[in-house]
């Protein structure tokens, strides 16, 4: 017989070799767990049982094979929230590029020609296989960031998307476009291409320094720099005129280490297009990462066991992703400003800090607890620590059970370290299965979490005095897309320097970066 107030449920054992499925039915909850990880978790509602949507709306292709790629179709089953629609356009023009990868990628006749070309120094100007190759370097989340921008300026361009294979970009995700490859070959042509930067002499600021930009022959490749240290000759990429010498040069080279597609929605001759590929602006990271970036085999298991042992069962799950700036590891003021935070919007409880007498009174209701699992992601230990043993050695003031956990801690970043880059990707991802997120401003880290997750999170503020709490010690922020760091400060049409925060209603400035773009949803509007 159940207990008064408590959860009634009915558990049904289905045997069928080699599986055993256990069907847990409850008035709030209802999950098909299957012991083999490998075979979808159903979902059920009141009006009965349903799948998600492992096509994500259109947004993936069918055909690839399962055994390959375990999250491509998985992914799905572990998110609670579905998140938002691609356009049936956006999802039209995802076939087309496909079309485009497999035609002219590594391996085909069209790909070998291009190489050719370019070893020679020639450029055919009207040739139908055009080609982006996308320098990847610094931490993780600045890679995944380029590599997303890169892949929308490919689309809009109709160009061939090819990725460094450097920093482990070809061992931690799976193919995303299928019978063909992103990554970029070991014998291209181009050997120093990853030490290129703002001073290398076939880059686009030396081809308008030396008035080369309307030459003929056009030259093989042209190198485009968009690093935070990018020029303002360099940043006249985002105009339509420098958009027009870029476009029958067989081959470009980009670096990037910021999120440039806001700057893109600037380009006026890219804006019909990306209207019609995101009538929401607000997701074209959303809908970009969750296209390209999915997790390897390898890391798809770090993520699933980690979820299943810790995040599966429980009613909310809070995701705290917390960047330390400066050389303090452990900062009290950074800990009590996670508290502030999570606590003032109602994200945790808060805990009773008296004698412990008040805690019959909440066990005497006995209604079954609320429970909450906080996933902490930091390259420090300490602060998981502090958040554990406070909801461990304190009951809370609402009865709800709180659980903390913290799957790695690597204390600091280790650059092309290739645990450290699993790791670091699993966390992002487990990050976006979450129900509610916190980030750290200026993190990309979190940006990659709050995209893939479809998530607005709460942003903690970088306090302008590191030893002082920032007040409020964080706010919602005003959309879930990445921010750009280093965006221009140029009005093309005018010809003048401009606050491009101000230039179209849907890219607005950022809230952690006051100087950033980020994309917002088109209701908004620029506050006066």
């Amino acid at each position: 017989m159940a207990k008064p107030g408590g959860r009634r449920g009915v558990v049904i054992l289905l045997l069928s070799l080699p599986l055993l499925l256990v069907l847990f039915l409850s008035a709030d909850r209802r999950v098909l767990i299957a012991s083999d990880s490998q075979v979808p978790r159903l979902l059920l509602t009141g009006q009965g049982m349903t799948t998600p949507d492992r096509l994500l709306g259109g947004l993936l292709a069918e055909g690839v094979d399962e055994k390959s790629c375990h999250s491509r179709y998985q992914s799905a089953m572990y998110r609670r929230n579905a998140g938002r629609k691609p356009s049936p356009y956006l999802a039209t023009k995802l076939r087309r590029h496909e079309a485009l990868q497999r035609r002219c990628g590594p391996g085909t006749a069209a790909y070998n020609n291009a190489v050719e070309q370019l070893r020679s120094g020639e450029n055919i100007g009207s040739s139908e296989c055009k080609y982006l190759v996308s320098i990847s370097y610094r931490g993780l989340g600045n890679r995944l960031l380029a590599a997303a921008s890169a892949f929308l300026y490919a689309v809009l361009t109709g160009r061939v998307l090819l990725v460094d294979p450097s920093n482990e970009m070809g061992e931690l995700f799976c193919e995303p476009f299928p019978d063909t490859t992103w990554l970029l070959p070991p014998d291209f042509p181009l050997v120093s291409y990853t030490n290129f930067s703002v001073g290398t002499a076939e880059s686009y600021r030396n081809m308008l320094k030396n008035n080369k930009v309307r030459d003929q022959p056009l030259p093989a490749f042209a190198y485009i720099h968009l690093d935070h240290d990018a020029t303002k000759q360099d940043q006249l990429f985002f105009c339509d005129e420098d958009q027009r010498h870029l476009r029958d040069i067989q081959w470009l080279v980009m670096r990037t280490d910021n999120y440039i597609v806001p700057g893109l929605f600037l380009v006026t001759g890219f804006q019909e297009e990306l209207d019609m590929l995101f009538p929401e602006p607000d997701t074209a990271f959303h809908h970009l990462g969750r296209y390209l970036f999915h997790p390897n085999n390898r890391i798809w298991g770090l993520v699933t066991r980690y979820y299943d042992a810790y995040l599966a069962a429980v009613d909310q799950r809070v995701g705290i992703q917390v960047r330390v700036f400066g050389i303090q590891p452990e900062s009290p003021e950074l800990l009590e400003q996670i508290t502030k935070c999570t606590q003032k919007e109602n994200l945790l409880p808060e805990v009773i800090l008296g004698t412990g007498t008040e805690e019959p009174a909440i066990v005497a209701a006995r209604k079954p607890p609320l429970s909450k699992a906080v996933l902490v992601t930091s390259l420090k230990s300490w602060y998981y620590e502090k958040i554990k043993s406070m909801y461990w050695e304190h009951a809370t003031a609402t009865g709800e059970a709180v659980g903390v956990h913290q799957p790695s801690h690597e204390e600091y970043q280790r650059f092309g370290a290739k645990s450290h880059d699993a790791k670091a990707w699993a966390e992002i991802y487990l990050l976006s299965l979450t129900d509610v997120l916190v980030t750290s401003g200026w993190s990309t880290f979190g940006y990659v979490a709050q995209g893939l997750g479809g998530l607005t999170p709460w942003v903690m503020y970088k306090p302008d005095n590191g030893s002082t709490v920032a007040d409020p010690p964080c706010g919602r922020d005003i959309s879930m897309e990445p921010c750009f760091h280093a965006p221009p400060f140029y009005d093309c049409r005018l010809k003048r320097g401009a606050d491009t925060g101000k230039i179209v209603p849907h890219v607005r400035h950022c809230k952690d970066v006051s100087w950033g773009l980020k994309l917002v949803h088109r209701s908004d509007r620029i506050a006066p």
